[in-house]
């Protein structure tokens, strides 16, 4: 079904690499920078760099122009990933040990603080109106703010014992959605577009990310580990306050492998059994599809084109994915 979506992605993702390449060297010192590009040339899904891509052409500019710009959204995420698994103390990350596993912690952090502040010299080299330029990265700025906001709140949950449906949300919307919405924003602002096509696509991203985090929920419990890529129902064994979790809670449903650490099959088995039978699993998932066509709606605002409709097709596949 998403074959020409993961197509179309590739083309670009192809001219996103090279800029890679180009951009953010391997220079002195050598094992700063082996860290930093380390998980980057992992691959990814580079869903957000396309984003911003296909939104600058949506509004009538070209992929070349806003490279730079695709460039630093993807390290942005890349740096954010890099700092999340130190603090969530995961070992893993795309299939390979995590950065600071190989470089210890410390070495990991100055990656992450590389990337960030490499984005934003690399942003800075977009040949643009100064003012759009400037915009740019205000949004960019402020979306980094955000990101540490939602990651700050995330940790905060692990202490309590309840937390609420509006609080669990807004923590998605600054961990995550916040940045498919700077990329299509920032997109839309270097392609041309009106202020308020730039603020429609800014809503579509955030809507869609919202969506595909509470679906990454649906798949922990869900996919198989081997397609995954890591162990089914972790959130739960990790006490995570997943919204398929707090929506269980409220309805006094109890699990014992939460916060647990670890658990078997079976336990694990029938952890998700009880969340599918009470309805928290199900209600999650419908949630995400309604922010994915309330974002989709978003796009209105564009003329009909075929970047218009890959970006329908990226938000439906945000819902469809395996992983």
């Amino acid at each position: 079904m998403f074959m020409m979506l993961i197509d179309e992605i590739k083309k670009r993702s192809v001219h996103v690499d090279d800029a890679i390449n180009e951009l953010l060297p391997v220079a002195r010192p050598e094992e700063l920078y082996k860290a930093s590009r380390y998980l980057v040339d992992a691959g990814g899904k580079r869903l957000r760099p396309a984003v911003l891509i296909l939104a600058a052409e949506a509004v009538g500019s070209n992929l070349k122009s806003v490279l730079p710009a695709a460039v630093a959204v993807e390290l942005v995420h890349n740096f954010t990933l890099i700092h999340d698994d130190i603090m969530d103390r995961d070992d893993v990350r795309r299939g390979r040990p995590a950065v600071h596993k190989i470089w210890g912690e410390a070495g990991a952090i100055l990656a992450g603080d590389t990337l960030y502040s490499k984005a934003f010299e690399i942003l800075s080299k977009v040949e643009n109106e100064p003012v759009r330029i400037l915009k740019c990265m205000d949004v960019l700025s402020k979306t980094c703010t955000e990101i540490c906001e939602g990651q700050w709140l995330d940790m905060d949950f692990e202490k309590r014992e309840k937390v609420s449906k509006s609080g669990y949300i807004e923590m998605v919307e600054k961990k995550t959605s916040v940045l498919y919405a700077a990329a299509a924003k920032i997109g839309a602002l270097l392609g041309g577009a009106s202020d308020e096509v730039a603020e429609a696509l800014s809503e579509y991203g955030r809507l869609i990310g919202i969506g595909f985090q509470m679906y990454d929920d649906v798949l922990d419990m869900v996919s198989p580990e081997e397609v995954l890529g890591k162990v089914r129902g972790s959130d739960l064994m990790e006490g995570k306050h997943t919204l398929i979790v707090i929506d269980a809670f409220e309805k006094g449903v109890k699990l014992d492998i939460f916060g647990k650490g670890e658990a078997t099959q079976e336990e694990t088995d029938e952890a998700v059994s009880i969340l599918t039978e009470c309805g928290s699993i199900d209600y999650v998932k419908n949630l995400a599809i309604s922010y994915i066509n309330e974002g989709k709606a978003k796009l209105d605002a564009l003329q009909d084109c075929p970047e218009k409709d890959l970006l329908l097709q990226i938000a439906d596949y945000m819902i469809s994915r395996k992983y």
